[in-house]
């Protein structure tokens, strides 16, 4: 069926516009894993999640690939030209003569070898008479050091903290989180295919759900939500989320699994 993105109204596989509003209805296509009859512009198959995107992807780098190659064996000699010149080397730099003048001391006022390394530095910082003393600044690890105390560092190294996605259950007010280590959570019932990572059957009305209802993928900080394939359809703040279609979640969305709102979370981020 190709769902109407204008009124929502399922029309048969060969429609190429909307029964109920004459719309123009998008492309449909073939998933190139199952087979299944897919919109053009879908992310993901909604019969076995495969990802249409990443095969597009690719082919687009192959087609480059193939258009851009470098020509190889005699071709590729015969492009280069025949004696084409070198070009000329470039003009060596001339040293630009340091303008830094560092004052000799004269033989009497250097010291001797064999002087004291007290007398030497008292020699070095005290003036001679009738000129001005400078100041001698802290050496560099003193300075660090002092910086150190007077801004001392608060917690240690920076570290960012990413949210994390959870699901209130509206009719019983149950909270779930949603496991981290995932990049795809099953939402459903228990089967022999996909286990559900949130098991629904325990709630109040979960005959409309189906076994295998709705994915949330992950990635990043990002959250998505997709139908697989349910028989009473997936609602997004009591819109219907088309199959291979994907909605990105924010927090506050209300996230109904089937019709009549009766299965219904409330998607947040803490």
């Amino acid at each position: 069926m190709i769902v109407c993105p204008n009124c929502n109204h399922q029309n048969p596989d060969s429609a190429v516009q909307c029964e109920a509003c004459y719309t123009p209805l998008p492309a449909t296509t073939s998933c190139p894993n199952c087979g299944a009859k897919v919109q053009a512009d879908a992310s993901f198959c909604g019969q076995c999640g495969f990802n249409l995107k990443a095969v597009s992807a690719s082919q687009q780098r192959e087609a480059v690939n193939v258009a851009g190659a470098p020509a190889i064996g005699p071709q590729a000699s015969a492009a280069e030209p025949v004696g084409a010149a070198e070009p000329d080397p470039l003009p060596e730099s001339q040293p630009v003569p340091s303008m830094i003048v560092e004052p000799k001391l004269a033989e009497s006022e250097a010291p001797s070898p064999d002087a004291d390394s007290s007398e030497v530095v008292e020699s070095i910082a005290v003036p001679p008479p009738g000129v001005a003393a400078t100041p001698v600044e802290a050496p560099v690890a003193e300075s660090v050091a002092a910086m150190a105390q007077r801004h001392p560092a608060e917690g240690g190294r920076t570290q960012l903290q990413q949210q994390t996605g959870r699901l209130l259950h509206a009719q019983t007010n149950t909270l779930i989180e949603l496991p981290q280590n995932l990049a795809v959570v099953h939402i459903g019932k228990p089967n022999d295919r996909i286990p559900p990572d949130v098991d629904v059957s325990g709630f109040p009305n979960s005959e409309i759900v189906s076994r295998i209802h709705a994915d949330i993928r992950i990635e990043g900080d990002a959250y998505y939500i997709e139908d697989v394939g349910s028989s009473n359809g997936t609602y997004i703040n009591n819109l219907p989320l088309p199959i291979g279609n994907r909605h990105r979640l924010r927090s506050g969305d209300r996230i109904g699994l089937g019709k009549g709102d009766k299965v219904t979370f409330l998607f947040q981020l803490s």
